[in-house]
């Protein structure tokens, strides 16, 4: 597999520098100064790679390209919003990305209650907690309807919990889940969070389905025109928040997806943390029936909790056999070698880490995209390959 690394650009406190001594050899990035459903020209694209090829490192993967609420919706300027899509993919391909990783998921990106949550062996983890999640939609958001997505022990605790919460803590609840993450399409206030979701009155999950087809059957046949590869990254997590479908949350949505969109060029992220949230994950048969569709991997692991909240753990930790999903992943690149396909390697990353050591107490850094809990993330995946191979 290709080891490759996330850089946020040239603001990034994790330097180019720092990824080549991590060891790897492709940079997963996007025009982060430019990601607000902005055209990127093709001197734009070669701008930003510019510097990593300098840095003698190669830009395998773009992450990602957002797609705004519109297309999901279906509603306002749609045409243009796909016009500048398609060309996005156009100018990366011109300037050498083969593959181009995004995601469908409404209003909020990935998302986490707890950016600093004390893990067993001491680092600082991600964290979704259910009970957390449901107290800010119920109580803080006041979203109405809200109680019945959540069951009614942890509403009846949710509510006892707001009677003596603090101010300094609701705000605290409110950052983490709501003011942007890394990848995310932009932060939110209370306000523009409920103008947002209000945007998606009157559409349930088939309606974002047909959206999201839509949009592919417009976006796939440039990415083939292009000769680069599509790939959708499941949702995060993979159950519906603040009561908006969400389409990409296991094996059944995916066939749906590839079976409207046969085209090879219309591929998927294998992130075997957000579909690890699933009780059912079997990363060994994913691999085996959607293998040729998968070109990118997120390997990042979640310790699951009974009540649907989890934790980001280490990296061969936690609910997930991380020892298999790379075996699966090995053999589907042995499969496309033997078959003679042009594309055989699949770009992986180390997603997210713990912050460790003297990151801890950095107050410059991306939640989720530290040096030193990557850096062992990367460290021990690759000797997990190396063993296997």
């Amino acid at each position: 597999m290709l080891e490759s690394w996330r850089w946020y650009g040239m603001d990034d406190p994790v330097t180019l520098e720092h990824v080549r001594q991590a060891g790897a050899t492709g940079v997963v990035t996007a025009l982060h100064h430019k990601y607000q459903y902005e055209r990127w020209s093709v001197e734009d694209v070669e701008a930003h790679m510019a510097p990593i090829r300098a840095a003698g490192l190669r830009w395998d993967v773009c992450e990602s390209i957002p797609v705004p609420t519109c297309l999901k919706t279906g509603r306002g300027e749609t045409a243009e919003a796909l016009d500048i899509w398609t060309g996005n993919i156009r100018s990366l391909a011109a300037a050498g990305v083969e593959v181009i990783c995004f995601n469908f998921m409404p209003v909020l990106d990935w998302t986490r209650t707890d950016l600093r949550w004390k893990a067993p062996a001491g680092g600082l983890a991600l964290r979704f907690d259910l009970p957390t999640m449901a107290l800010y939609d119920v109580c803080i958001l006041e979203r109405a309807g809200a109680d019945a997505d959540y069951p009614d022990a942890i509403v009846a605790a949710a509510r006892q919990r707001f009677k003596t919460i603090t101010q300094r803590e609701i705000d605290e609840i409110e950052t983490n889940i709501i003011a942007g993450l890394p990848g995310g399409e932009g932060r939110y206030t209370r306000e523009t969070l409920r103008d947002e979701i209000a945007a998606y009155d009157g559409l349930d999950a088939a309606d974002v389905r047909a959206n999201l087809i839509a949009f592919l059957k417009v976006a796939v046949p440039v990415a083939e025109e292009e000769g680069v590869q599509l790939v959708i990254h499941p949702d995060d997590p993979p159950r519906p928040l603040f009561g908006l479908p969400r389409v990409v949350s296991g094996p059944d949505d995916l066939r749906e997806i590839f079976a409207a969109v046969p085209s090879p060029a219309n591929g998927m992220v294998l992130c075997t943390g957000s579909y690890g949230v699933r009780p059912d994950f079997d990363p060994v048969a994913m691999v085996e029936e959607f293998g040729s569709r998968i070109h990118f991997a997120h390997l990042r692991n979640v310790q699951r909790e009974d009540d649907g909240s989890f934790y980001e753990s280490d990296h061969l930790a936690g609910s997930v056999d991380m020892v298999a999903a790379v075996r699966a992943l090995l053999a589907e690149e042995a499969r496309r070698r033997a078959a003679g396909d042009k594309r055989t390697a699949i770009a992986m990353r180390p997603d997210h880490g713990h912050l460790l050591i003297d990151d801890i107490e950095k107050t410059r850094i991306n939640p989720g995209y530290s040096c030193i809990g990557r850096l062992k993330g990367l460290a021990e995946l690759r000797g997990v390959m190396a063993a296997l191979a």
